[in-house]
C-alpha cells in the first residue's frame, strides 16, 4: 500500500518533500495535488517509471500523452523547440496557473517521450509539485488522477484516492480537498493561442 503522506499546501514541510523527491529518485509513482485536481506522477528520465504510469492509465507508453511538470519556464529549452517572443510573453503573463500549454518537442527530450511532435508543459499555481521539481533538479511526468464515475469525472478526497490507487503507487500526498476541474488546455504550436479543452483556466 502506498504512504500516505500529509503536506501543508502552503507552506510544505521540507523533510516530506525530501521524503517524496528521494521516492521519486528510486523509480517510484506518486499521487500528489496542484492547482487544478490531485494528480499522478514520477521521474521523467526513469523509463520504468513511466511503464509503470502508463500501466495505470491502461495505455502503451508510445502512445502516452503525459504533461511536463515545471516549477518555471528555466526547462523549455531542454524540452521545446526555440520559441517565439510573444509566446514566451504569453507563457510567462499566464504562469503558474491551471494551463496546460502545447509546444513543439525539442531534441533533447527523455526517452518515453522520443519520437513526439508535441508536448504539454505545465507550472501548477502550488507551492508543492513547485517544490517536488525543484528539489527534483527537473520537471515530472503527470497526469491527472481520473474517476472512472462519469459524474464525478475527478475524485477530490485524497483519502479516496489512496483507498482506489494504494496498490498502484508509492506515496499518496494528502493536502486536503482537491478541484474538481482540470486544466485548461492551450495549442501554441501556430504561434497564437488555442483552446484545445476549457477548463479552470481562463485567458
Amino acid at each position: 500500500m502506498a504512504k500516505i503522506i500529509r503536506i501543508h499546501p502552503d507552506n510544505p514541510q521540507e523533510n516530506l518533500i525530501d521524503e517524496v523527491v528521494k521516492t521519486l529518485n528510486s523509480g517510484g509513482l506518486i499521487i500528489y495535488p496542484s492547482d487544478t485536481v490531485y494528480a499522478l506522477g514520477c521521474n521523467i528520465f526513469d523509463i520504468r517509471a513511466m511503464e509503470r504510469l502508463a500501466a495505470i492509465k491502461k495505455i502503451k507508453l508510445a502512445k502516452a500523452q503525459f504533461s511536463i511538470i515545471c516549477n518555471d519556464l528555466g526547462h523549455l529549452s531542454t524540452f521545446t523547440r526555440p520559441i517565439d517572443t510573444p509566446v514566451f510573453r504569453f507563457l510567462k503573463s499566464k504562469i503558474p496557473g491551471p494551463f496546460t500549454f502545447i509546444l513543439e518537442a525539442g531534441k533533447s527530450l527523455p526517452l518515453a517521450y522520443k519520437g513526439n511532435k508535441t508536448v504539454g508543459i505545465r507550472v501548477p499555481d502550488h507551492a508543492i509539485p513547485q517544490m517536488i521539481v525543484e528539489k527534483l533538479g527537473h520537471p515530472i511526468a503527470s497526469t491527472s488522477v481520473k474517476d472512472e464515475d462519469e459524474v464525478i469525472e475527478y475524485s477530490t478526497d485524497p483519502e479516496l484516492i489512496a483507498e482506489k490507487f494504494g496498490n498502484l503507487v508509492d506515496i499518496v500526498i494528502d493536502s486536503g480537498f482537491g478541484d474538481n476541474v482540470a486544466s485548461t488546455i492551450i495549442d501554441l504550436t501556430s504561434g497564437e493561442p488555442e483552446i484545445i479543452r476549457q477548463g479552470k483556466g481562463e485567458l
